[in-house]
């Protein structure tokens, strides 16, 4: 069943993405001004430090470890405090610098805490992220699309001087499980501003999602018999643009509730998405391309990408 969500205040809504997308146009001129003075004078010009470069350089092993090199606090929010989703948990890196932000919301009947190990696990890594509550459980995907985007708007306006001083508001991204995944696609849809979007297990009844222009990396479950890849994963990755930034990584053996444990395979291609496309740092490319290995002994069955990125 459909379920209509609250009505936000949309004029403020659009005016702070207009001042998002122009703080990230500019932040992006100044790198570019910053390439071409080191240009001009040296004769051996250096590529211009990644100004949202953010954690030593990573390894195999620190990206797999159950915890990332920043120390992590949380703000809980409030179902009274949310406008427009149910509340949730804000985890965010105390380390004084800004960071890019997640929302992820939980698939069909679950809550935040069926993901609640992504938020710490990803802020630890050097991003503020919120878990959420759906309106109700038995929420639609694109319900839920419309409470990802009230989540991150809360975020950026709303929440407590600590969480929003450490947000970067131009460098936005969204996840979800299974209806969540699918309110993922739909936000991506709506928000070709997003940095990022990774659907986990994704559902949703339309199958094609050619208008997509967020990098996009979609996990799927080899024994997923509610979101079969067959019937959504796969024809969702298929219908993305084929010059969009996309990959498919389907979990070797696993169910469609693989995304509500802790889960190394998971949450190491997520931080290399993030890495890459939110903070635009090439040092996860690495992870992404050519991927990982896969068959015997693998824990990914497939892994499809558009590589190189």
């Amino acid at each position: 069943m459909s379920i209509t969500t609250p009505q936000r205040d949309t004029s403020r809504s659009a005016l702070s993405r207009l001042a998002r997308t122009a703080a990230r146009t500019a932040a992006r001129t100044a790198v570019a001004a910053t390439v071409v003075a080191a240009t001009v004078a040296v004769a051996s010009p250096a590529q211009a430090a990644n100004p949202y470069e953010r954690g030593p350089n990573p390894t195999n092993s620190s990206i797999e470890a159950l915890r990332g090199p920043f120390r992590v606090d949380e703000e809980r929010v409030s179902r009274l405090q949310a406008r427009g989703f149910g509340g949730g948990t804000i985890y965010y890196p105390t380390d004084n610098n800004t960071f890019g932000a997640v929302a992820i919301s939980p698939g069909y009947t679950g809550t935040q805490s069926s993901i609640s190990w992504l938020g710490e696990r990803l802020a630890s890594h050097g991003f503020v992220v919120m878990t959420i509550d759906t309106n109700t459980t038995l929420d639609q995907p694109d319900s839920r699309a419309s409470q990802l985007d009230a989540a991150l708007d809360y975020m950026v306006e709303d929440s407590s001087y600590s969480v929003r001083n450490r947000i970067d508001s131009s460098r936005l991204a969204a996840m979800g499980h299974s209806m969540g995944g699918g309110g993922t696609l739909r936000l991506a849809e709506r928000r070709p501003d997003l940095q990022a979007a990774i659907p986990l297990t994704p559902w949703h009844t339309d199958k094609t999602w050619g208008s997509v222009r967020v990098p996009t990396l979609i996990i799927g479950a080899e024994n997923d018999t509610i979101a079969s890849v067959r019937s959504h994963s796969e024809p969702f990755y298929n219908s993305l643009p084929g010059s969009l930034d996309k990959a498919y990584l389907e979990l070797d053996g696993a169910s469609h509730f693989a995304p509500n444990l802790s889960n190394t395979t998971i949450a190491k291609y997520s931080i290399s998405w993030l890495k890459r496309f939110v903070d635009d740092d090439t040092r996860y490319t690495q992870f992404l391309c050519p991927g990982p290995s896969t068959g015997w002994g693998s824990d990914v069955e497939e892994y499809r990408s558009t590589c190189p990125f």
